[in-house]
């Protein structure tokens, strides 16, 4: 009995090792290096010398205007995914489960065509788009008759985010149109039957019934875009330019990679980079606990 419960714990670890393996070295071991990195006055151009500095990383982090400023951008990006995407992608999902358009297939797979091209194809796209002398500033000369017009939104820094956004919600509302709507084919189609018999309109259907069957869905679905959003780099880097537009639309991604990878006075601070990279985790873990607190605070409240 012995034998055999030894050769089972053998057979499940020689399964399980491998895996847990790859996975201490790919991600356990960077996550403990950026920690110990932020704590330190790391530096390649001095050939690696360090010492420990505590925490005047995070210090000099909270008293940099840039970090703020990326802070910024990067709430006002995490609101267009969770308040723009998500509530689209839902509306988008339950148009074409009650089949309310025609040509159904068609809608669904245009919207979630961007979700197949290169994010840096996309980006490069709608900085063409969205250029002072380009197809929009063209398309408001046309309308407004004044040939002079131009589409400035992106070179002002109180404006920025606003194209950004629309591009956000463009590329990635078709992925939540996706996982809304297969979830919706899971729902028994009698309860929303037995609704329209008892006299419900589409709109009563939609969120007396619709929403708080998928509850757990939208939770998942914020999960996923607050933690897509304060990772997200290439789709802003590739849409806007060198200089004052990036610095004016840059968030933490891009200010982590500026500061750490682009010379700053000559030397480029790693151990600045990991301190930030260290915060955006915090800000994504706090914000994903937040969500689910409301979340379940929602639940309650309609179970009482």
């Amino acid at each position: 009995m012995i034998r055999r419960d030894t050769k089972a714990l053998i057979t499940y670890f020689g399964f399980v090792f491998p895996g847990l393996a790859i996975y201490l070295f790919i991600v356990t071991y960077p996550v403990f290096y950026s920690a110990w990195l932020s704590i330190t006055d790391f530096n390649p151009n001095r050939g690696g010398a360090w010492s420990f500095v505590g925490l005047l990383q995070f210090r000099t982090m909270f008293e940099d205007p840039y970090f703020w400023h990326a802070l910024k951008n990067n709430m006002i990006v995490v609101a267009v995914s969770v308040f723009g995407q998500i509530p689209i992608g839902f509306v988008l999902a339950y148009i074409l489960f009650r089949r309310l358009v025609r040509a159904g297939s068609f809608y669904q797979a245009m919207v979630f065509f961007p979700h197949f091209l290169s994010t840096i194809v996309i980006g490069t796209m709608w900085k063409r788009l969205f250029q002072a002398d380009g197809p929009v500033a063209r398309l408001i000369q046309i309308l407004s008759g004044d040939p002079s017009a131009q589409f400035d939104l992106m070179l002002r820094e109180n404006t920025v985010m606003y194209p950004v956004g629309f591009a956000l919600i463009w590329m990635y509302t078709g992925l939540y149109m996706i996982i809304f709507l297969a979830n919706l084919q899971k729902i028994d189609t009698n309860m929303i039957e037995a609704a329209k018999i008892d006299g419900a309109r589409e709109a009563q259907i939609f969120f007396r019934v619709i929403v708080p069957l998928l509850s757990g869905t939208i939770l998942v679905s914020t999960t996923l875009a607050i933690a897509g959003s304060l990772r997200g780099f290439d789709l802003i880097f590739s849409m806007t330019t060198q200089g004052l537009q990036r610095m004016n639309a840059e968030v933490l991604p891009i200010f982590m990679y500026r500061t750490a990878f682009q010379d700053y006075r000559n030397e480029m601070r790693f151990a600045y980079g990991a301190a930030i990279s260290n915060i955006i985790v915090v800000i994504s873990v706090a914000l994903i606990l937040l969500s689910n607190y409301i979340g379940r605070k929602l639940k309650a409240g309609e179970e009482y």
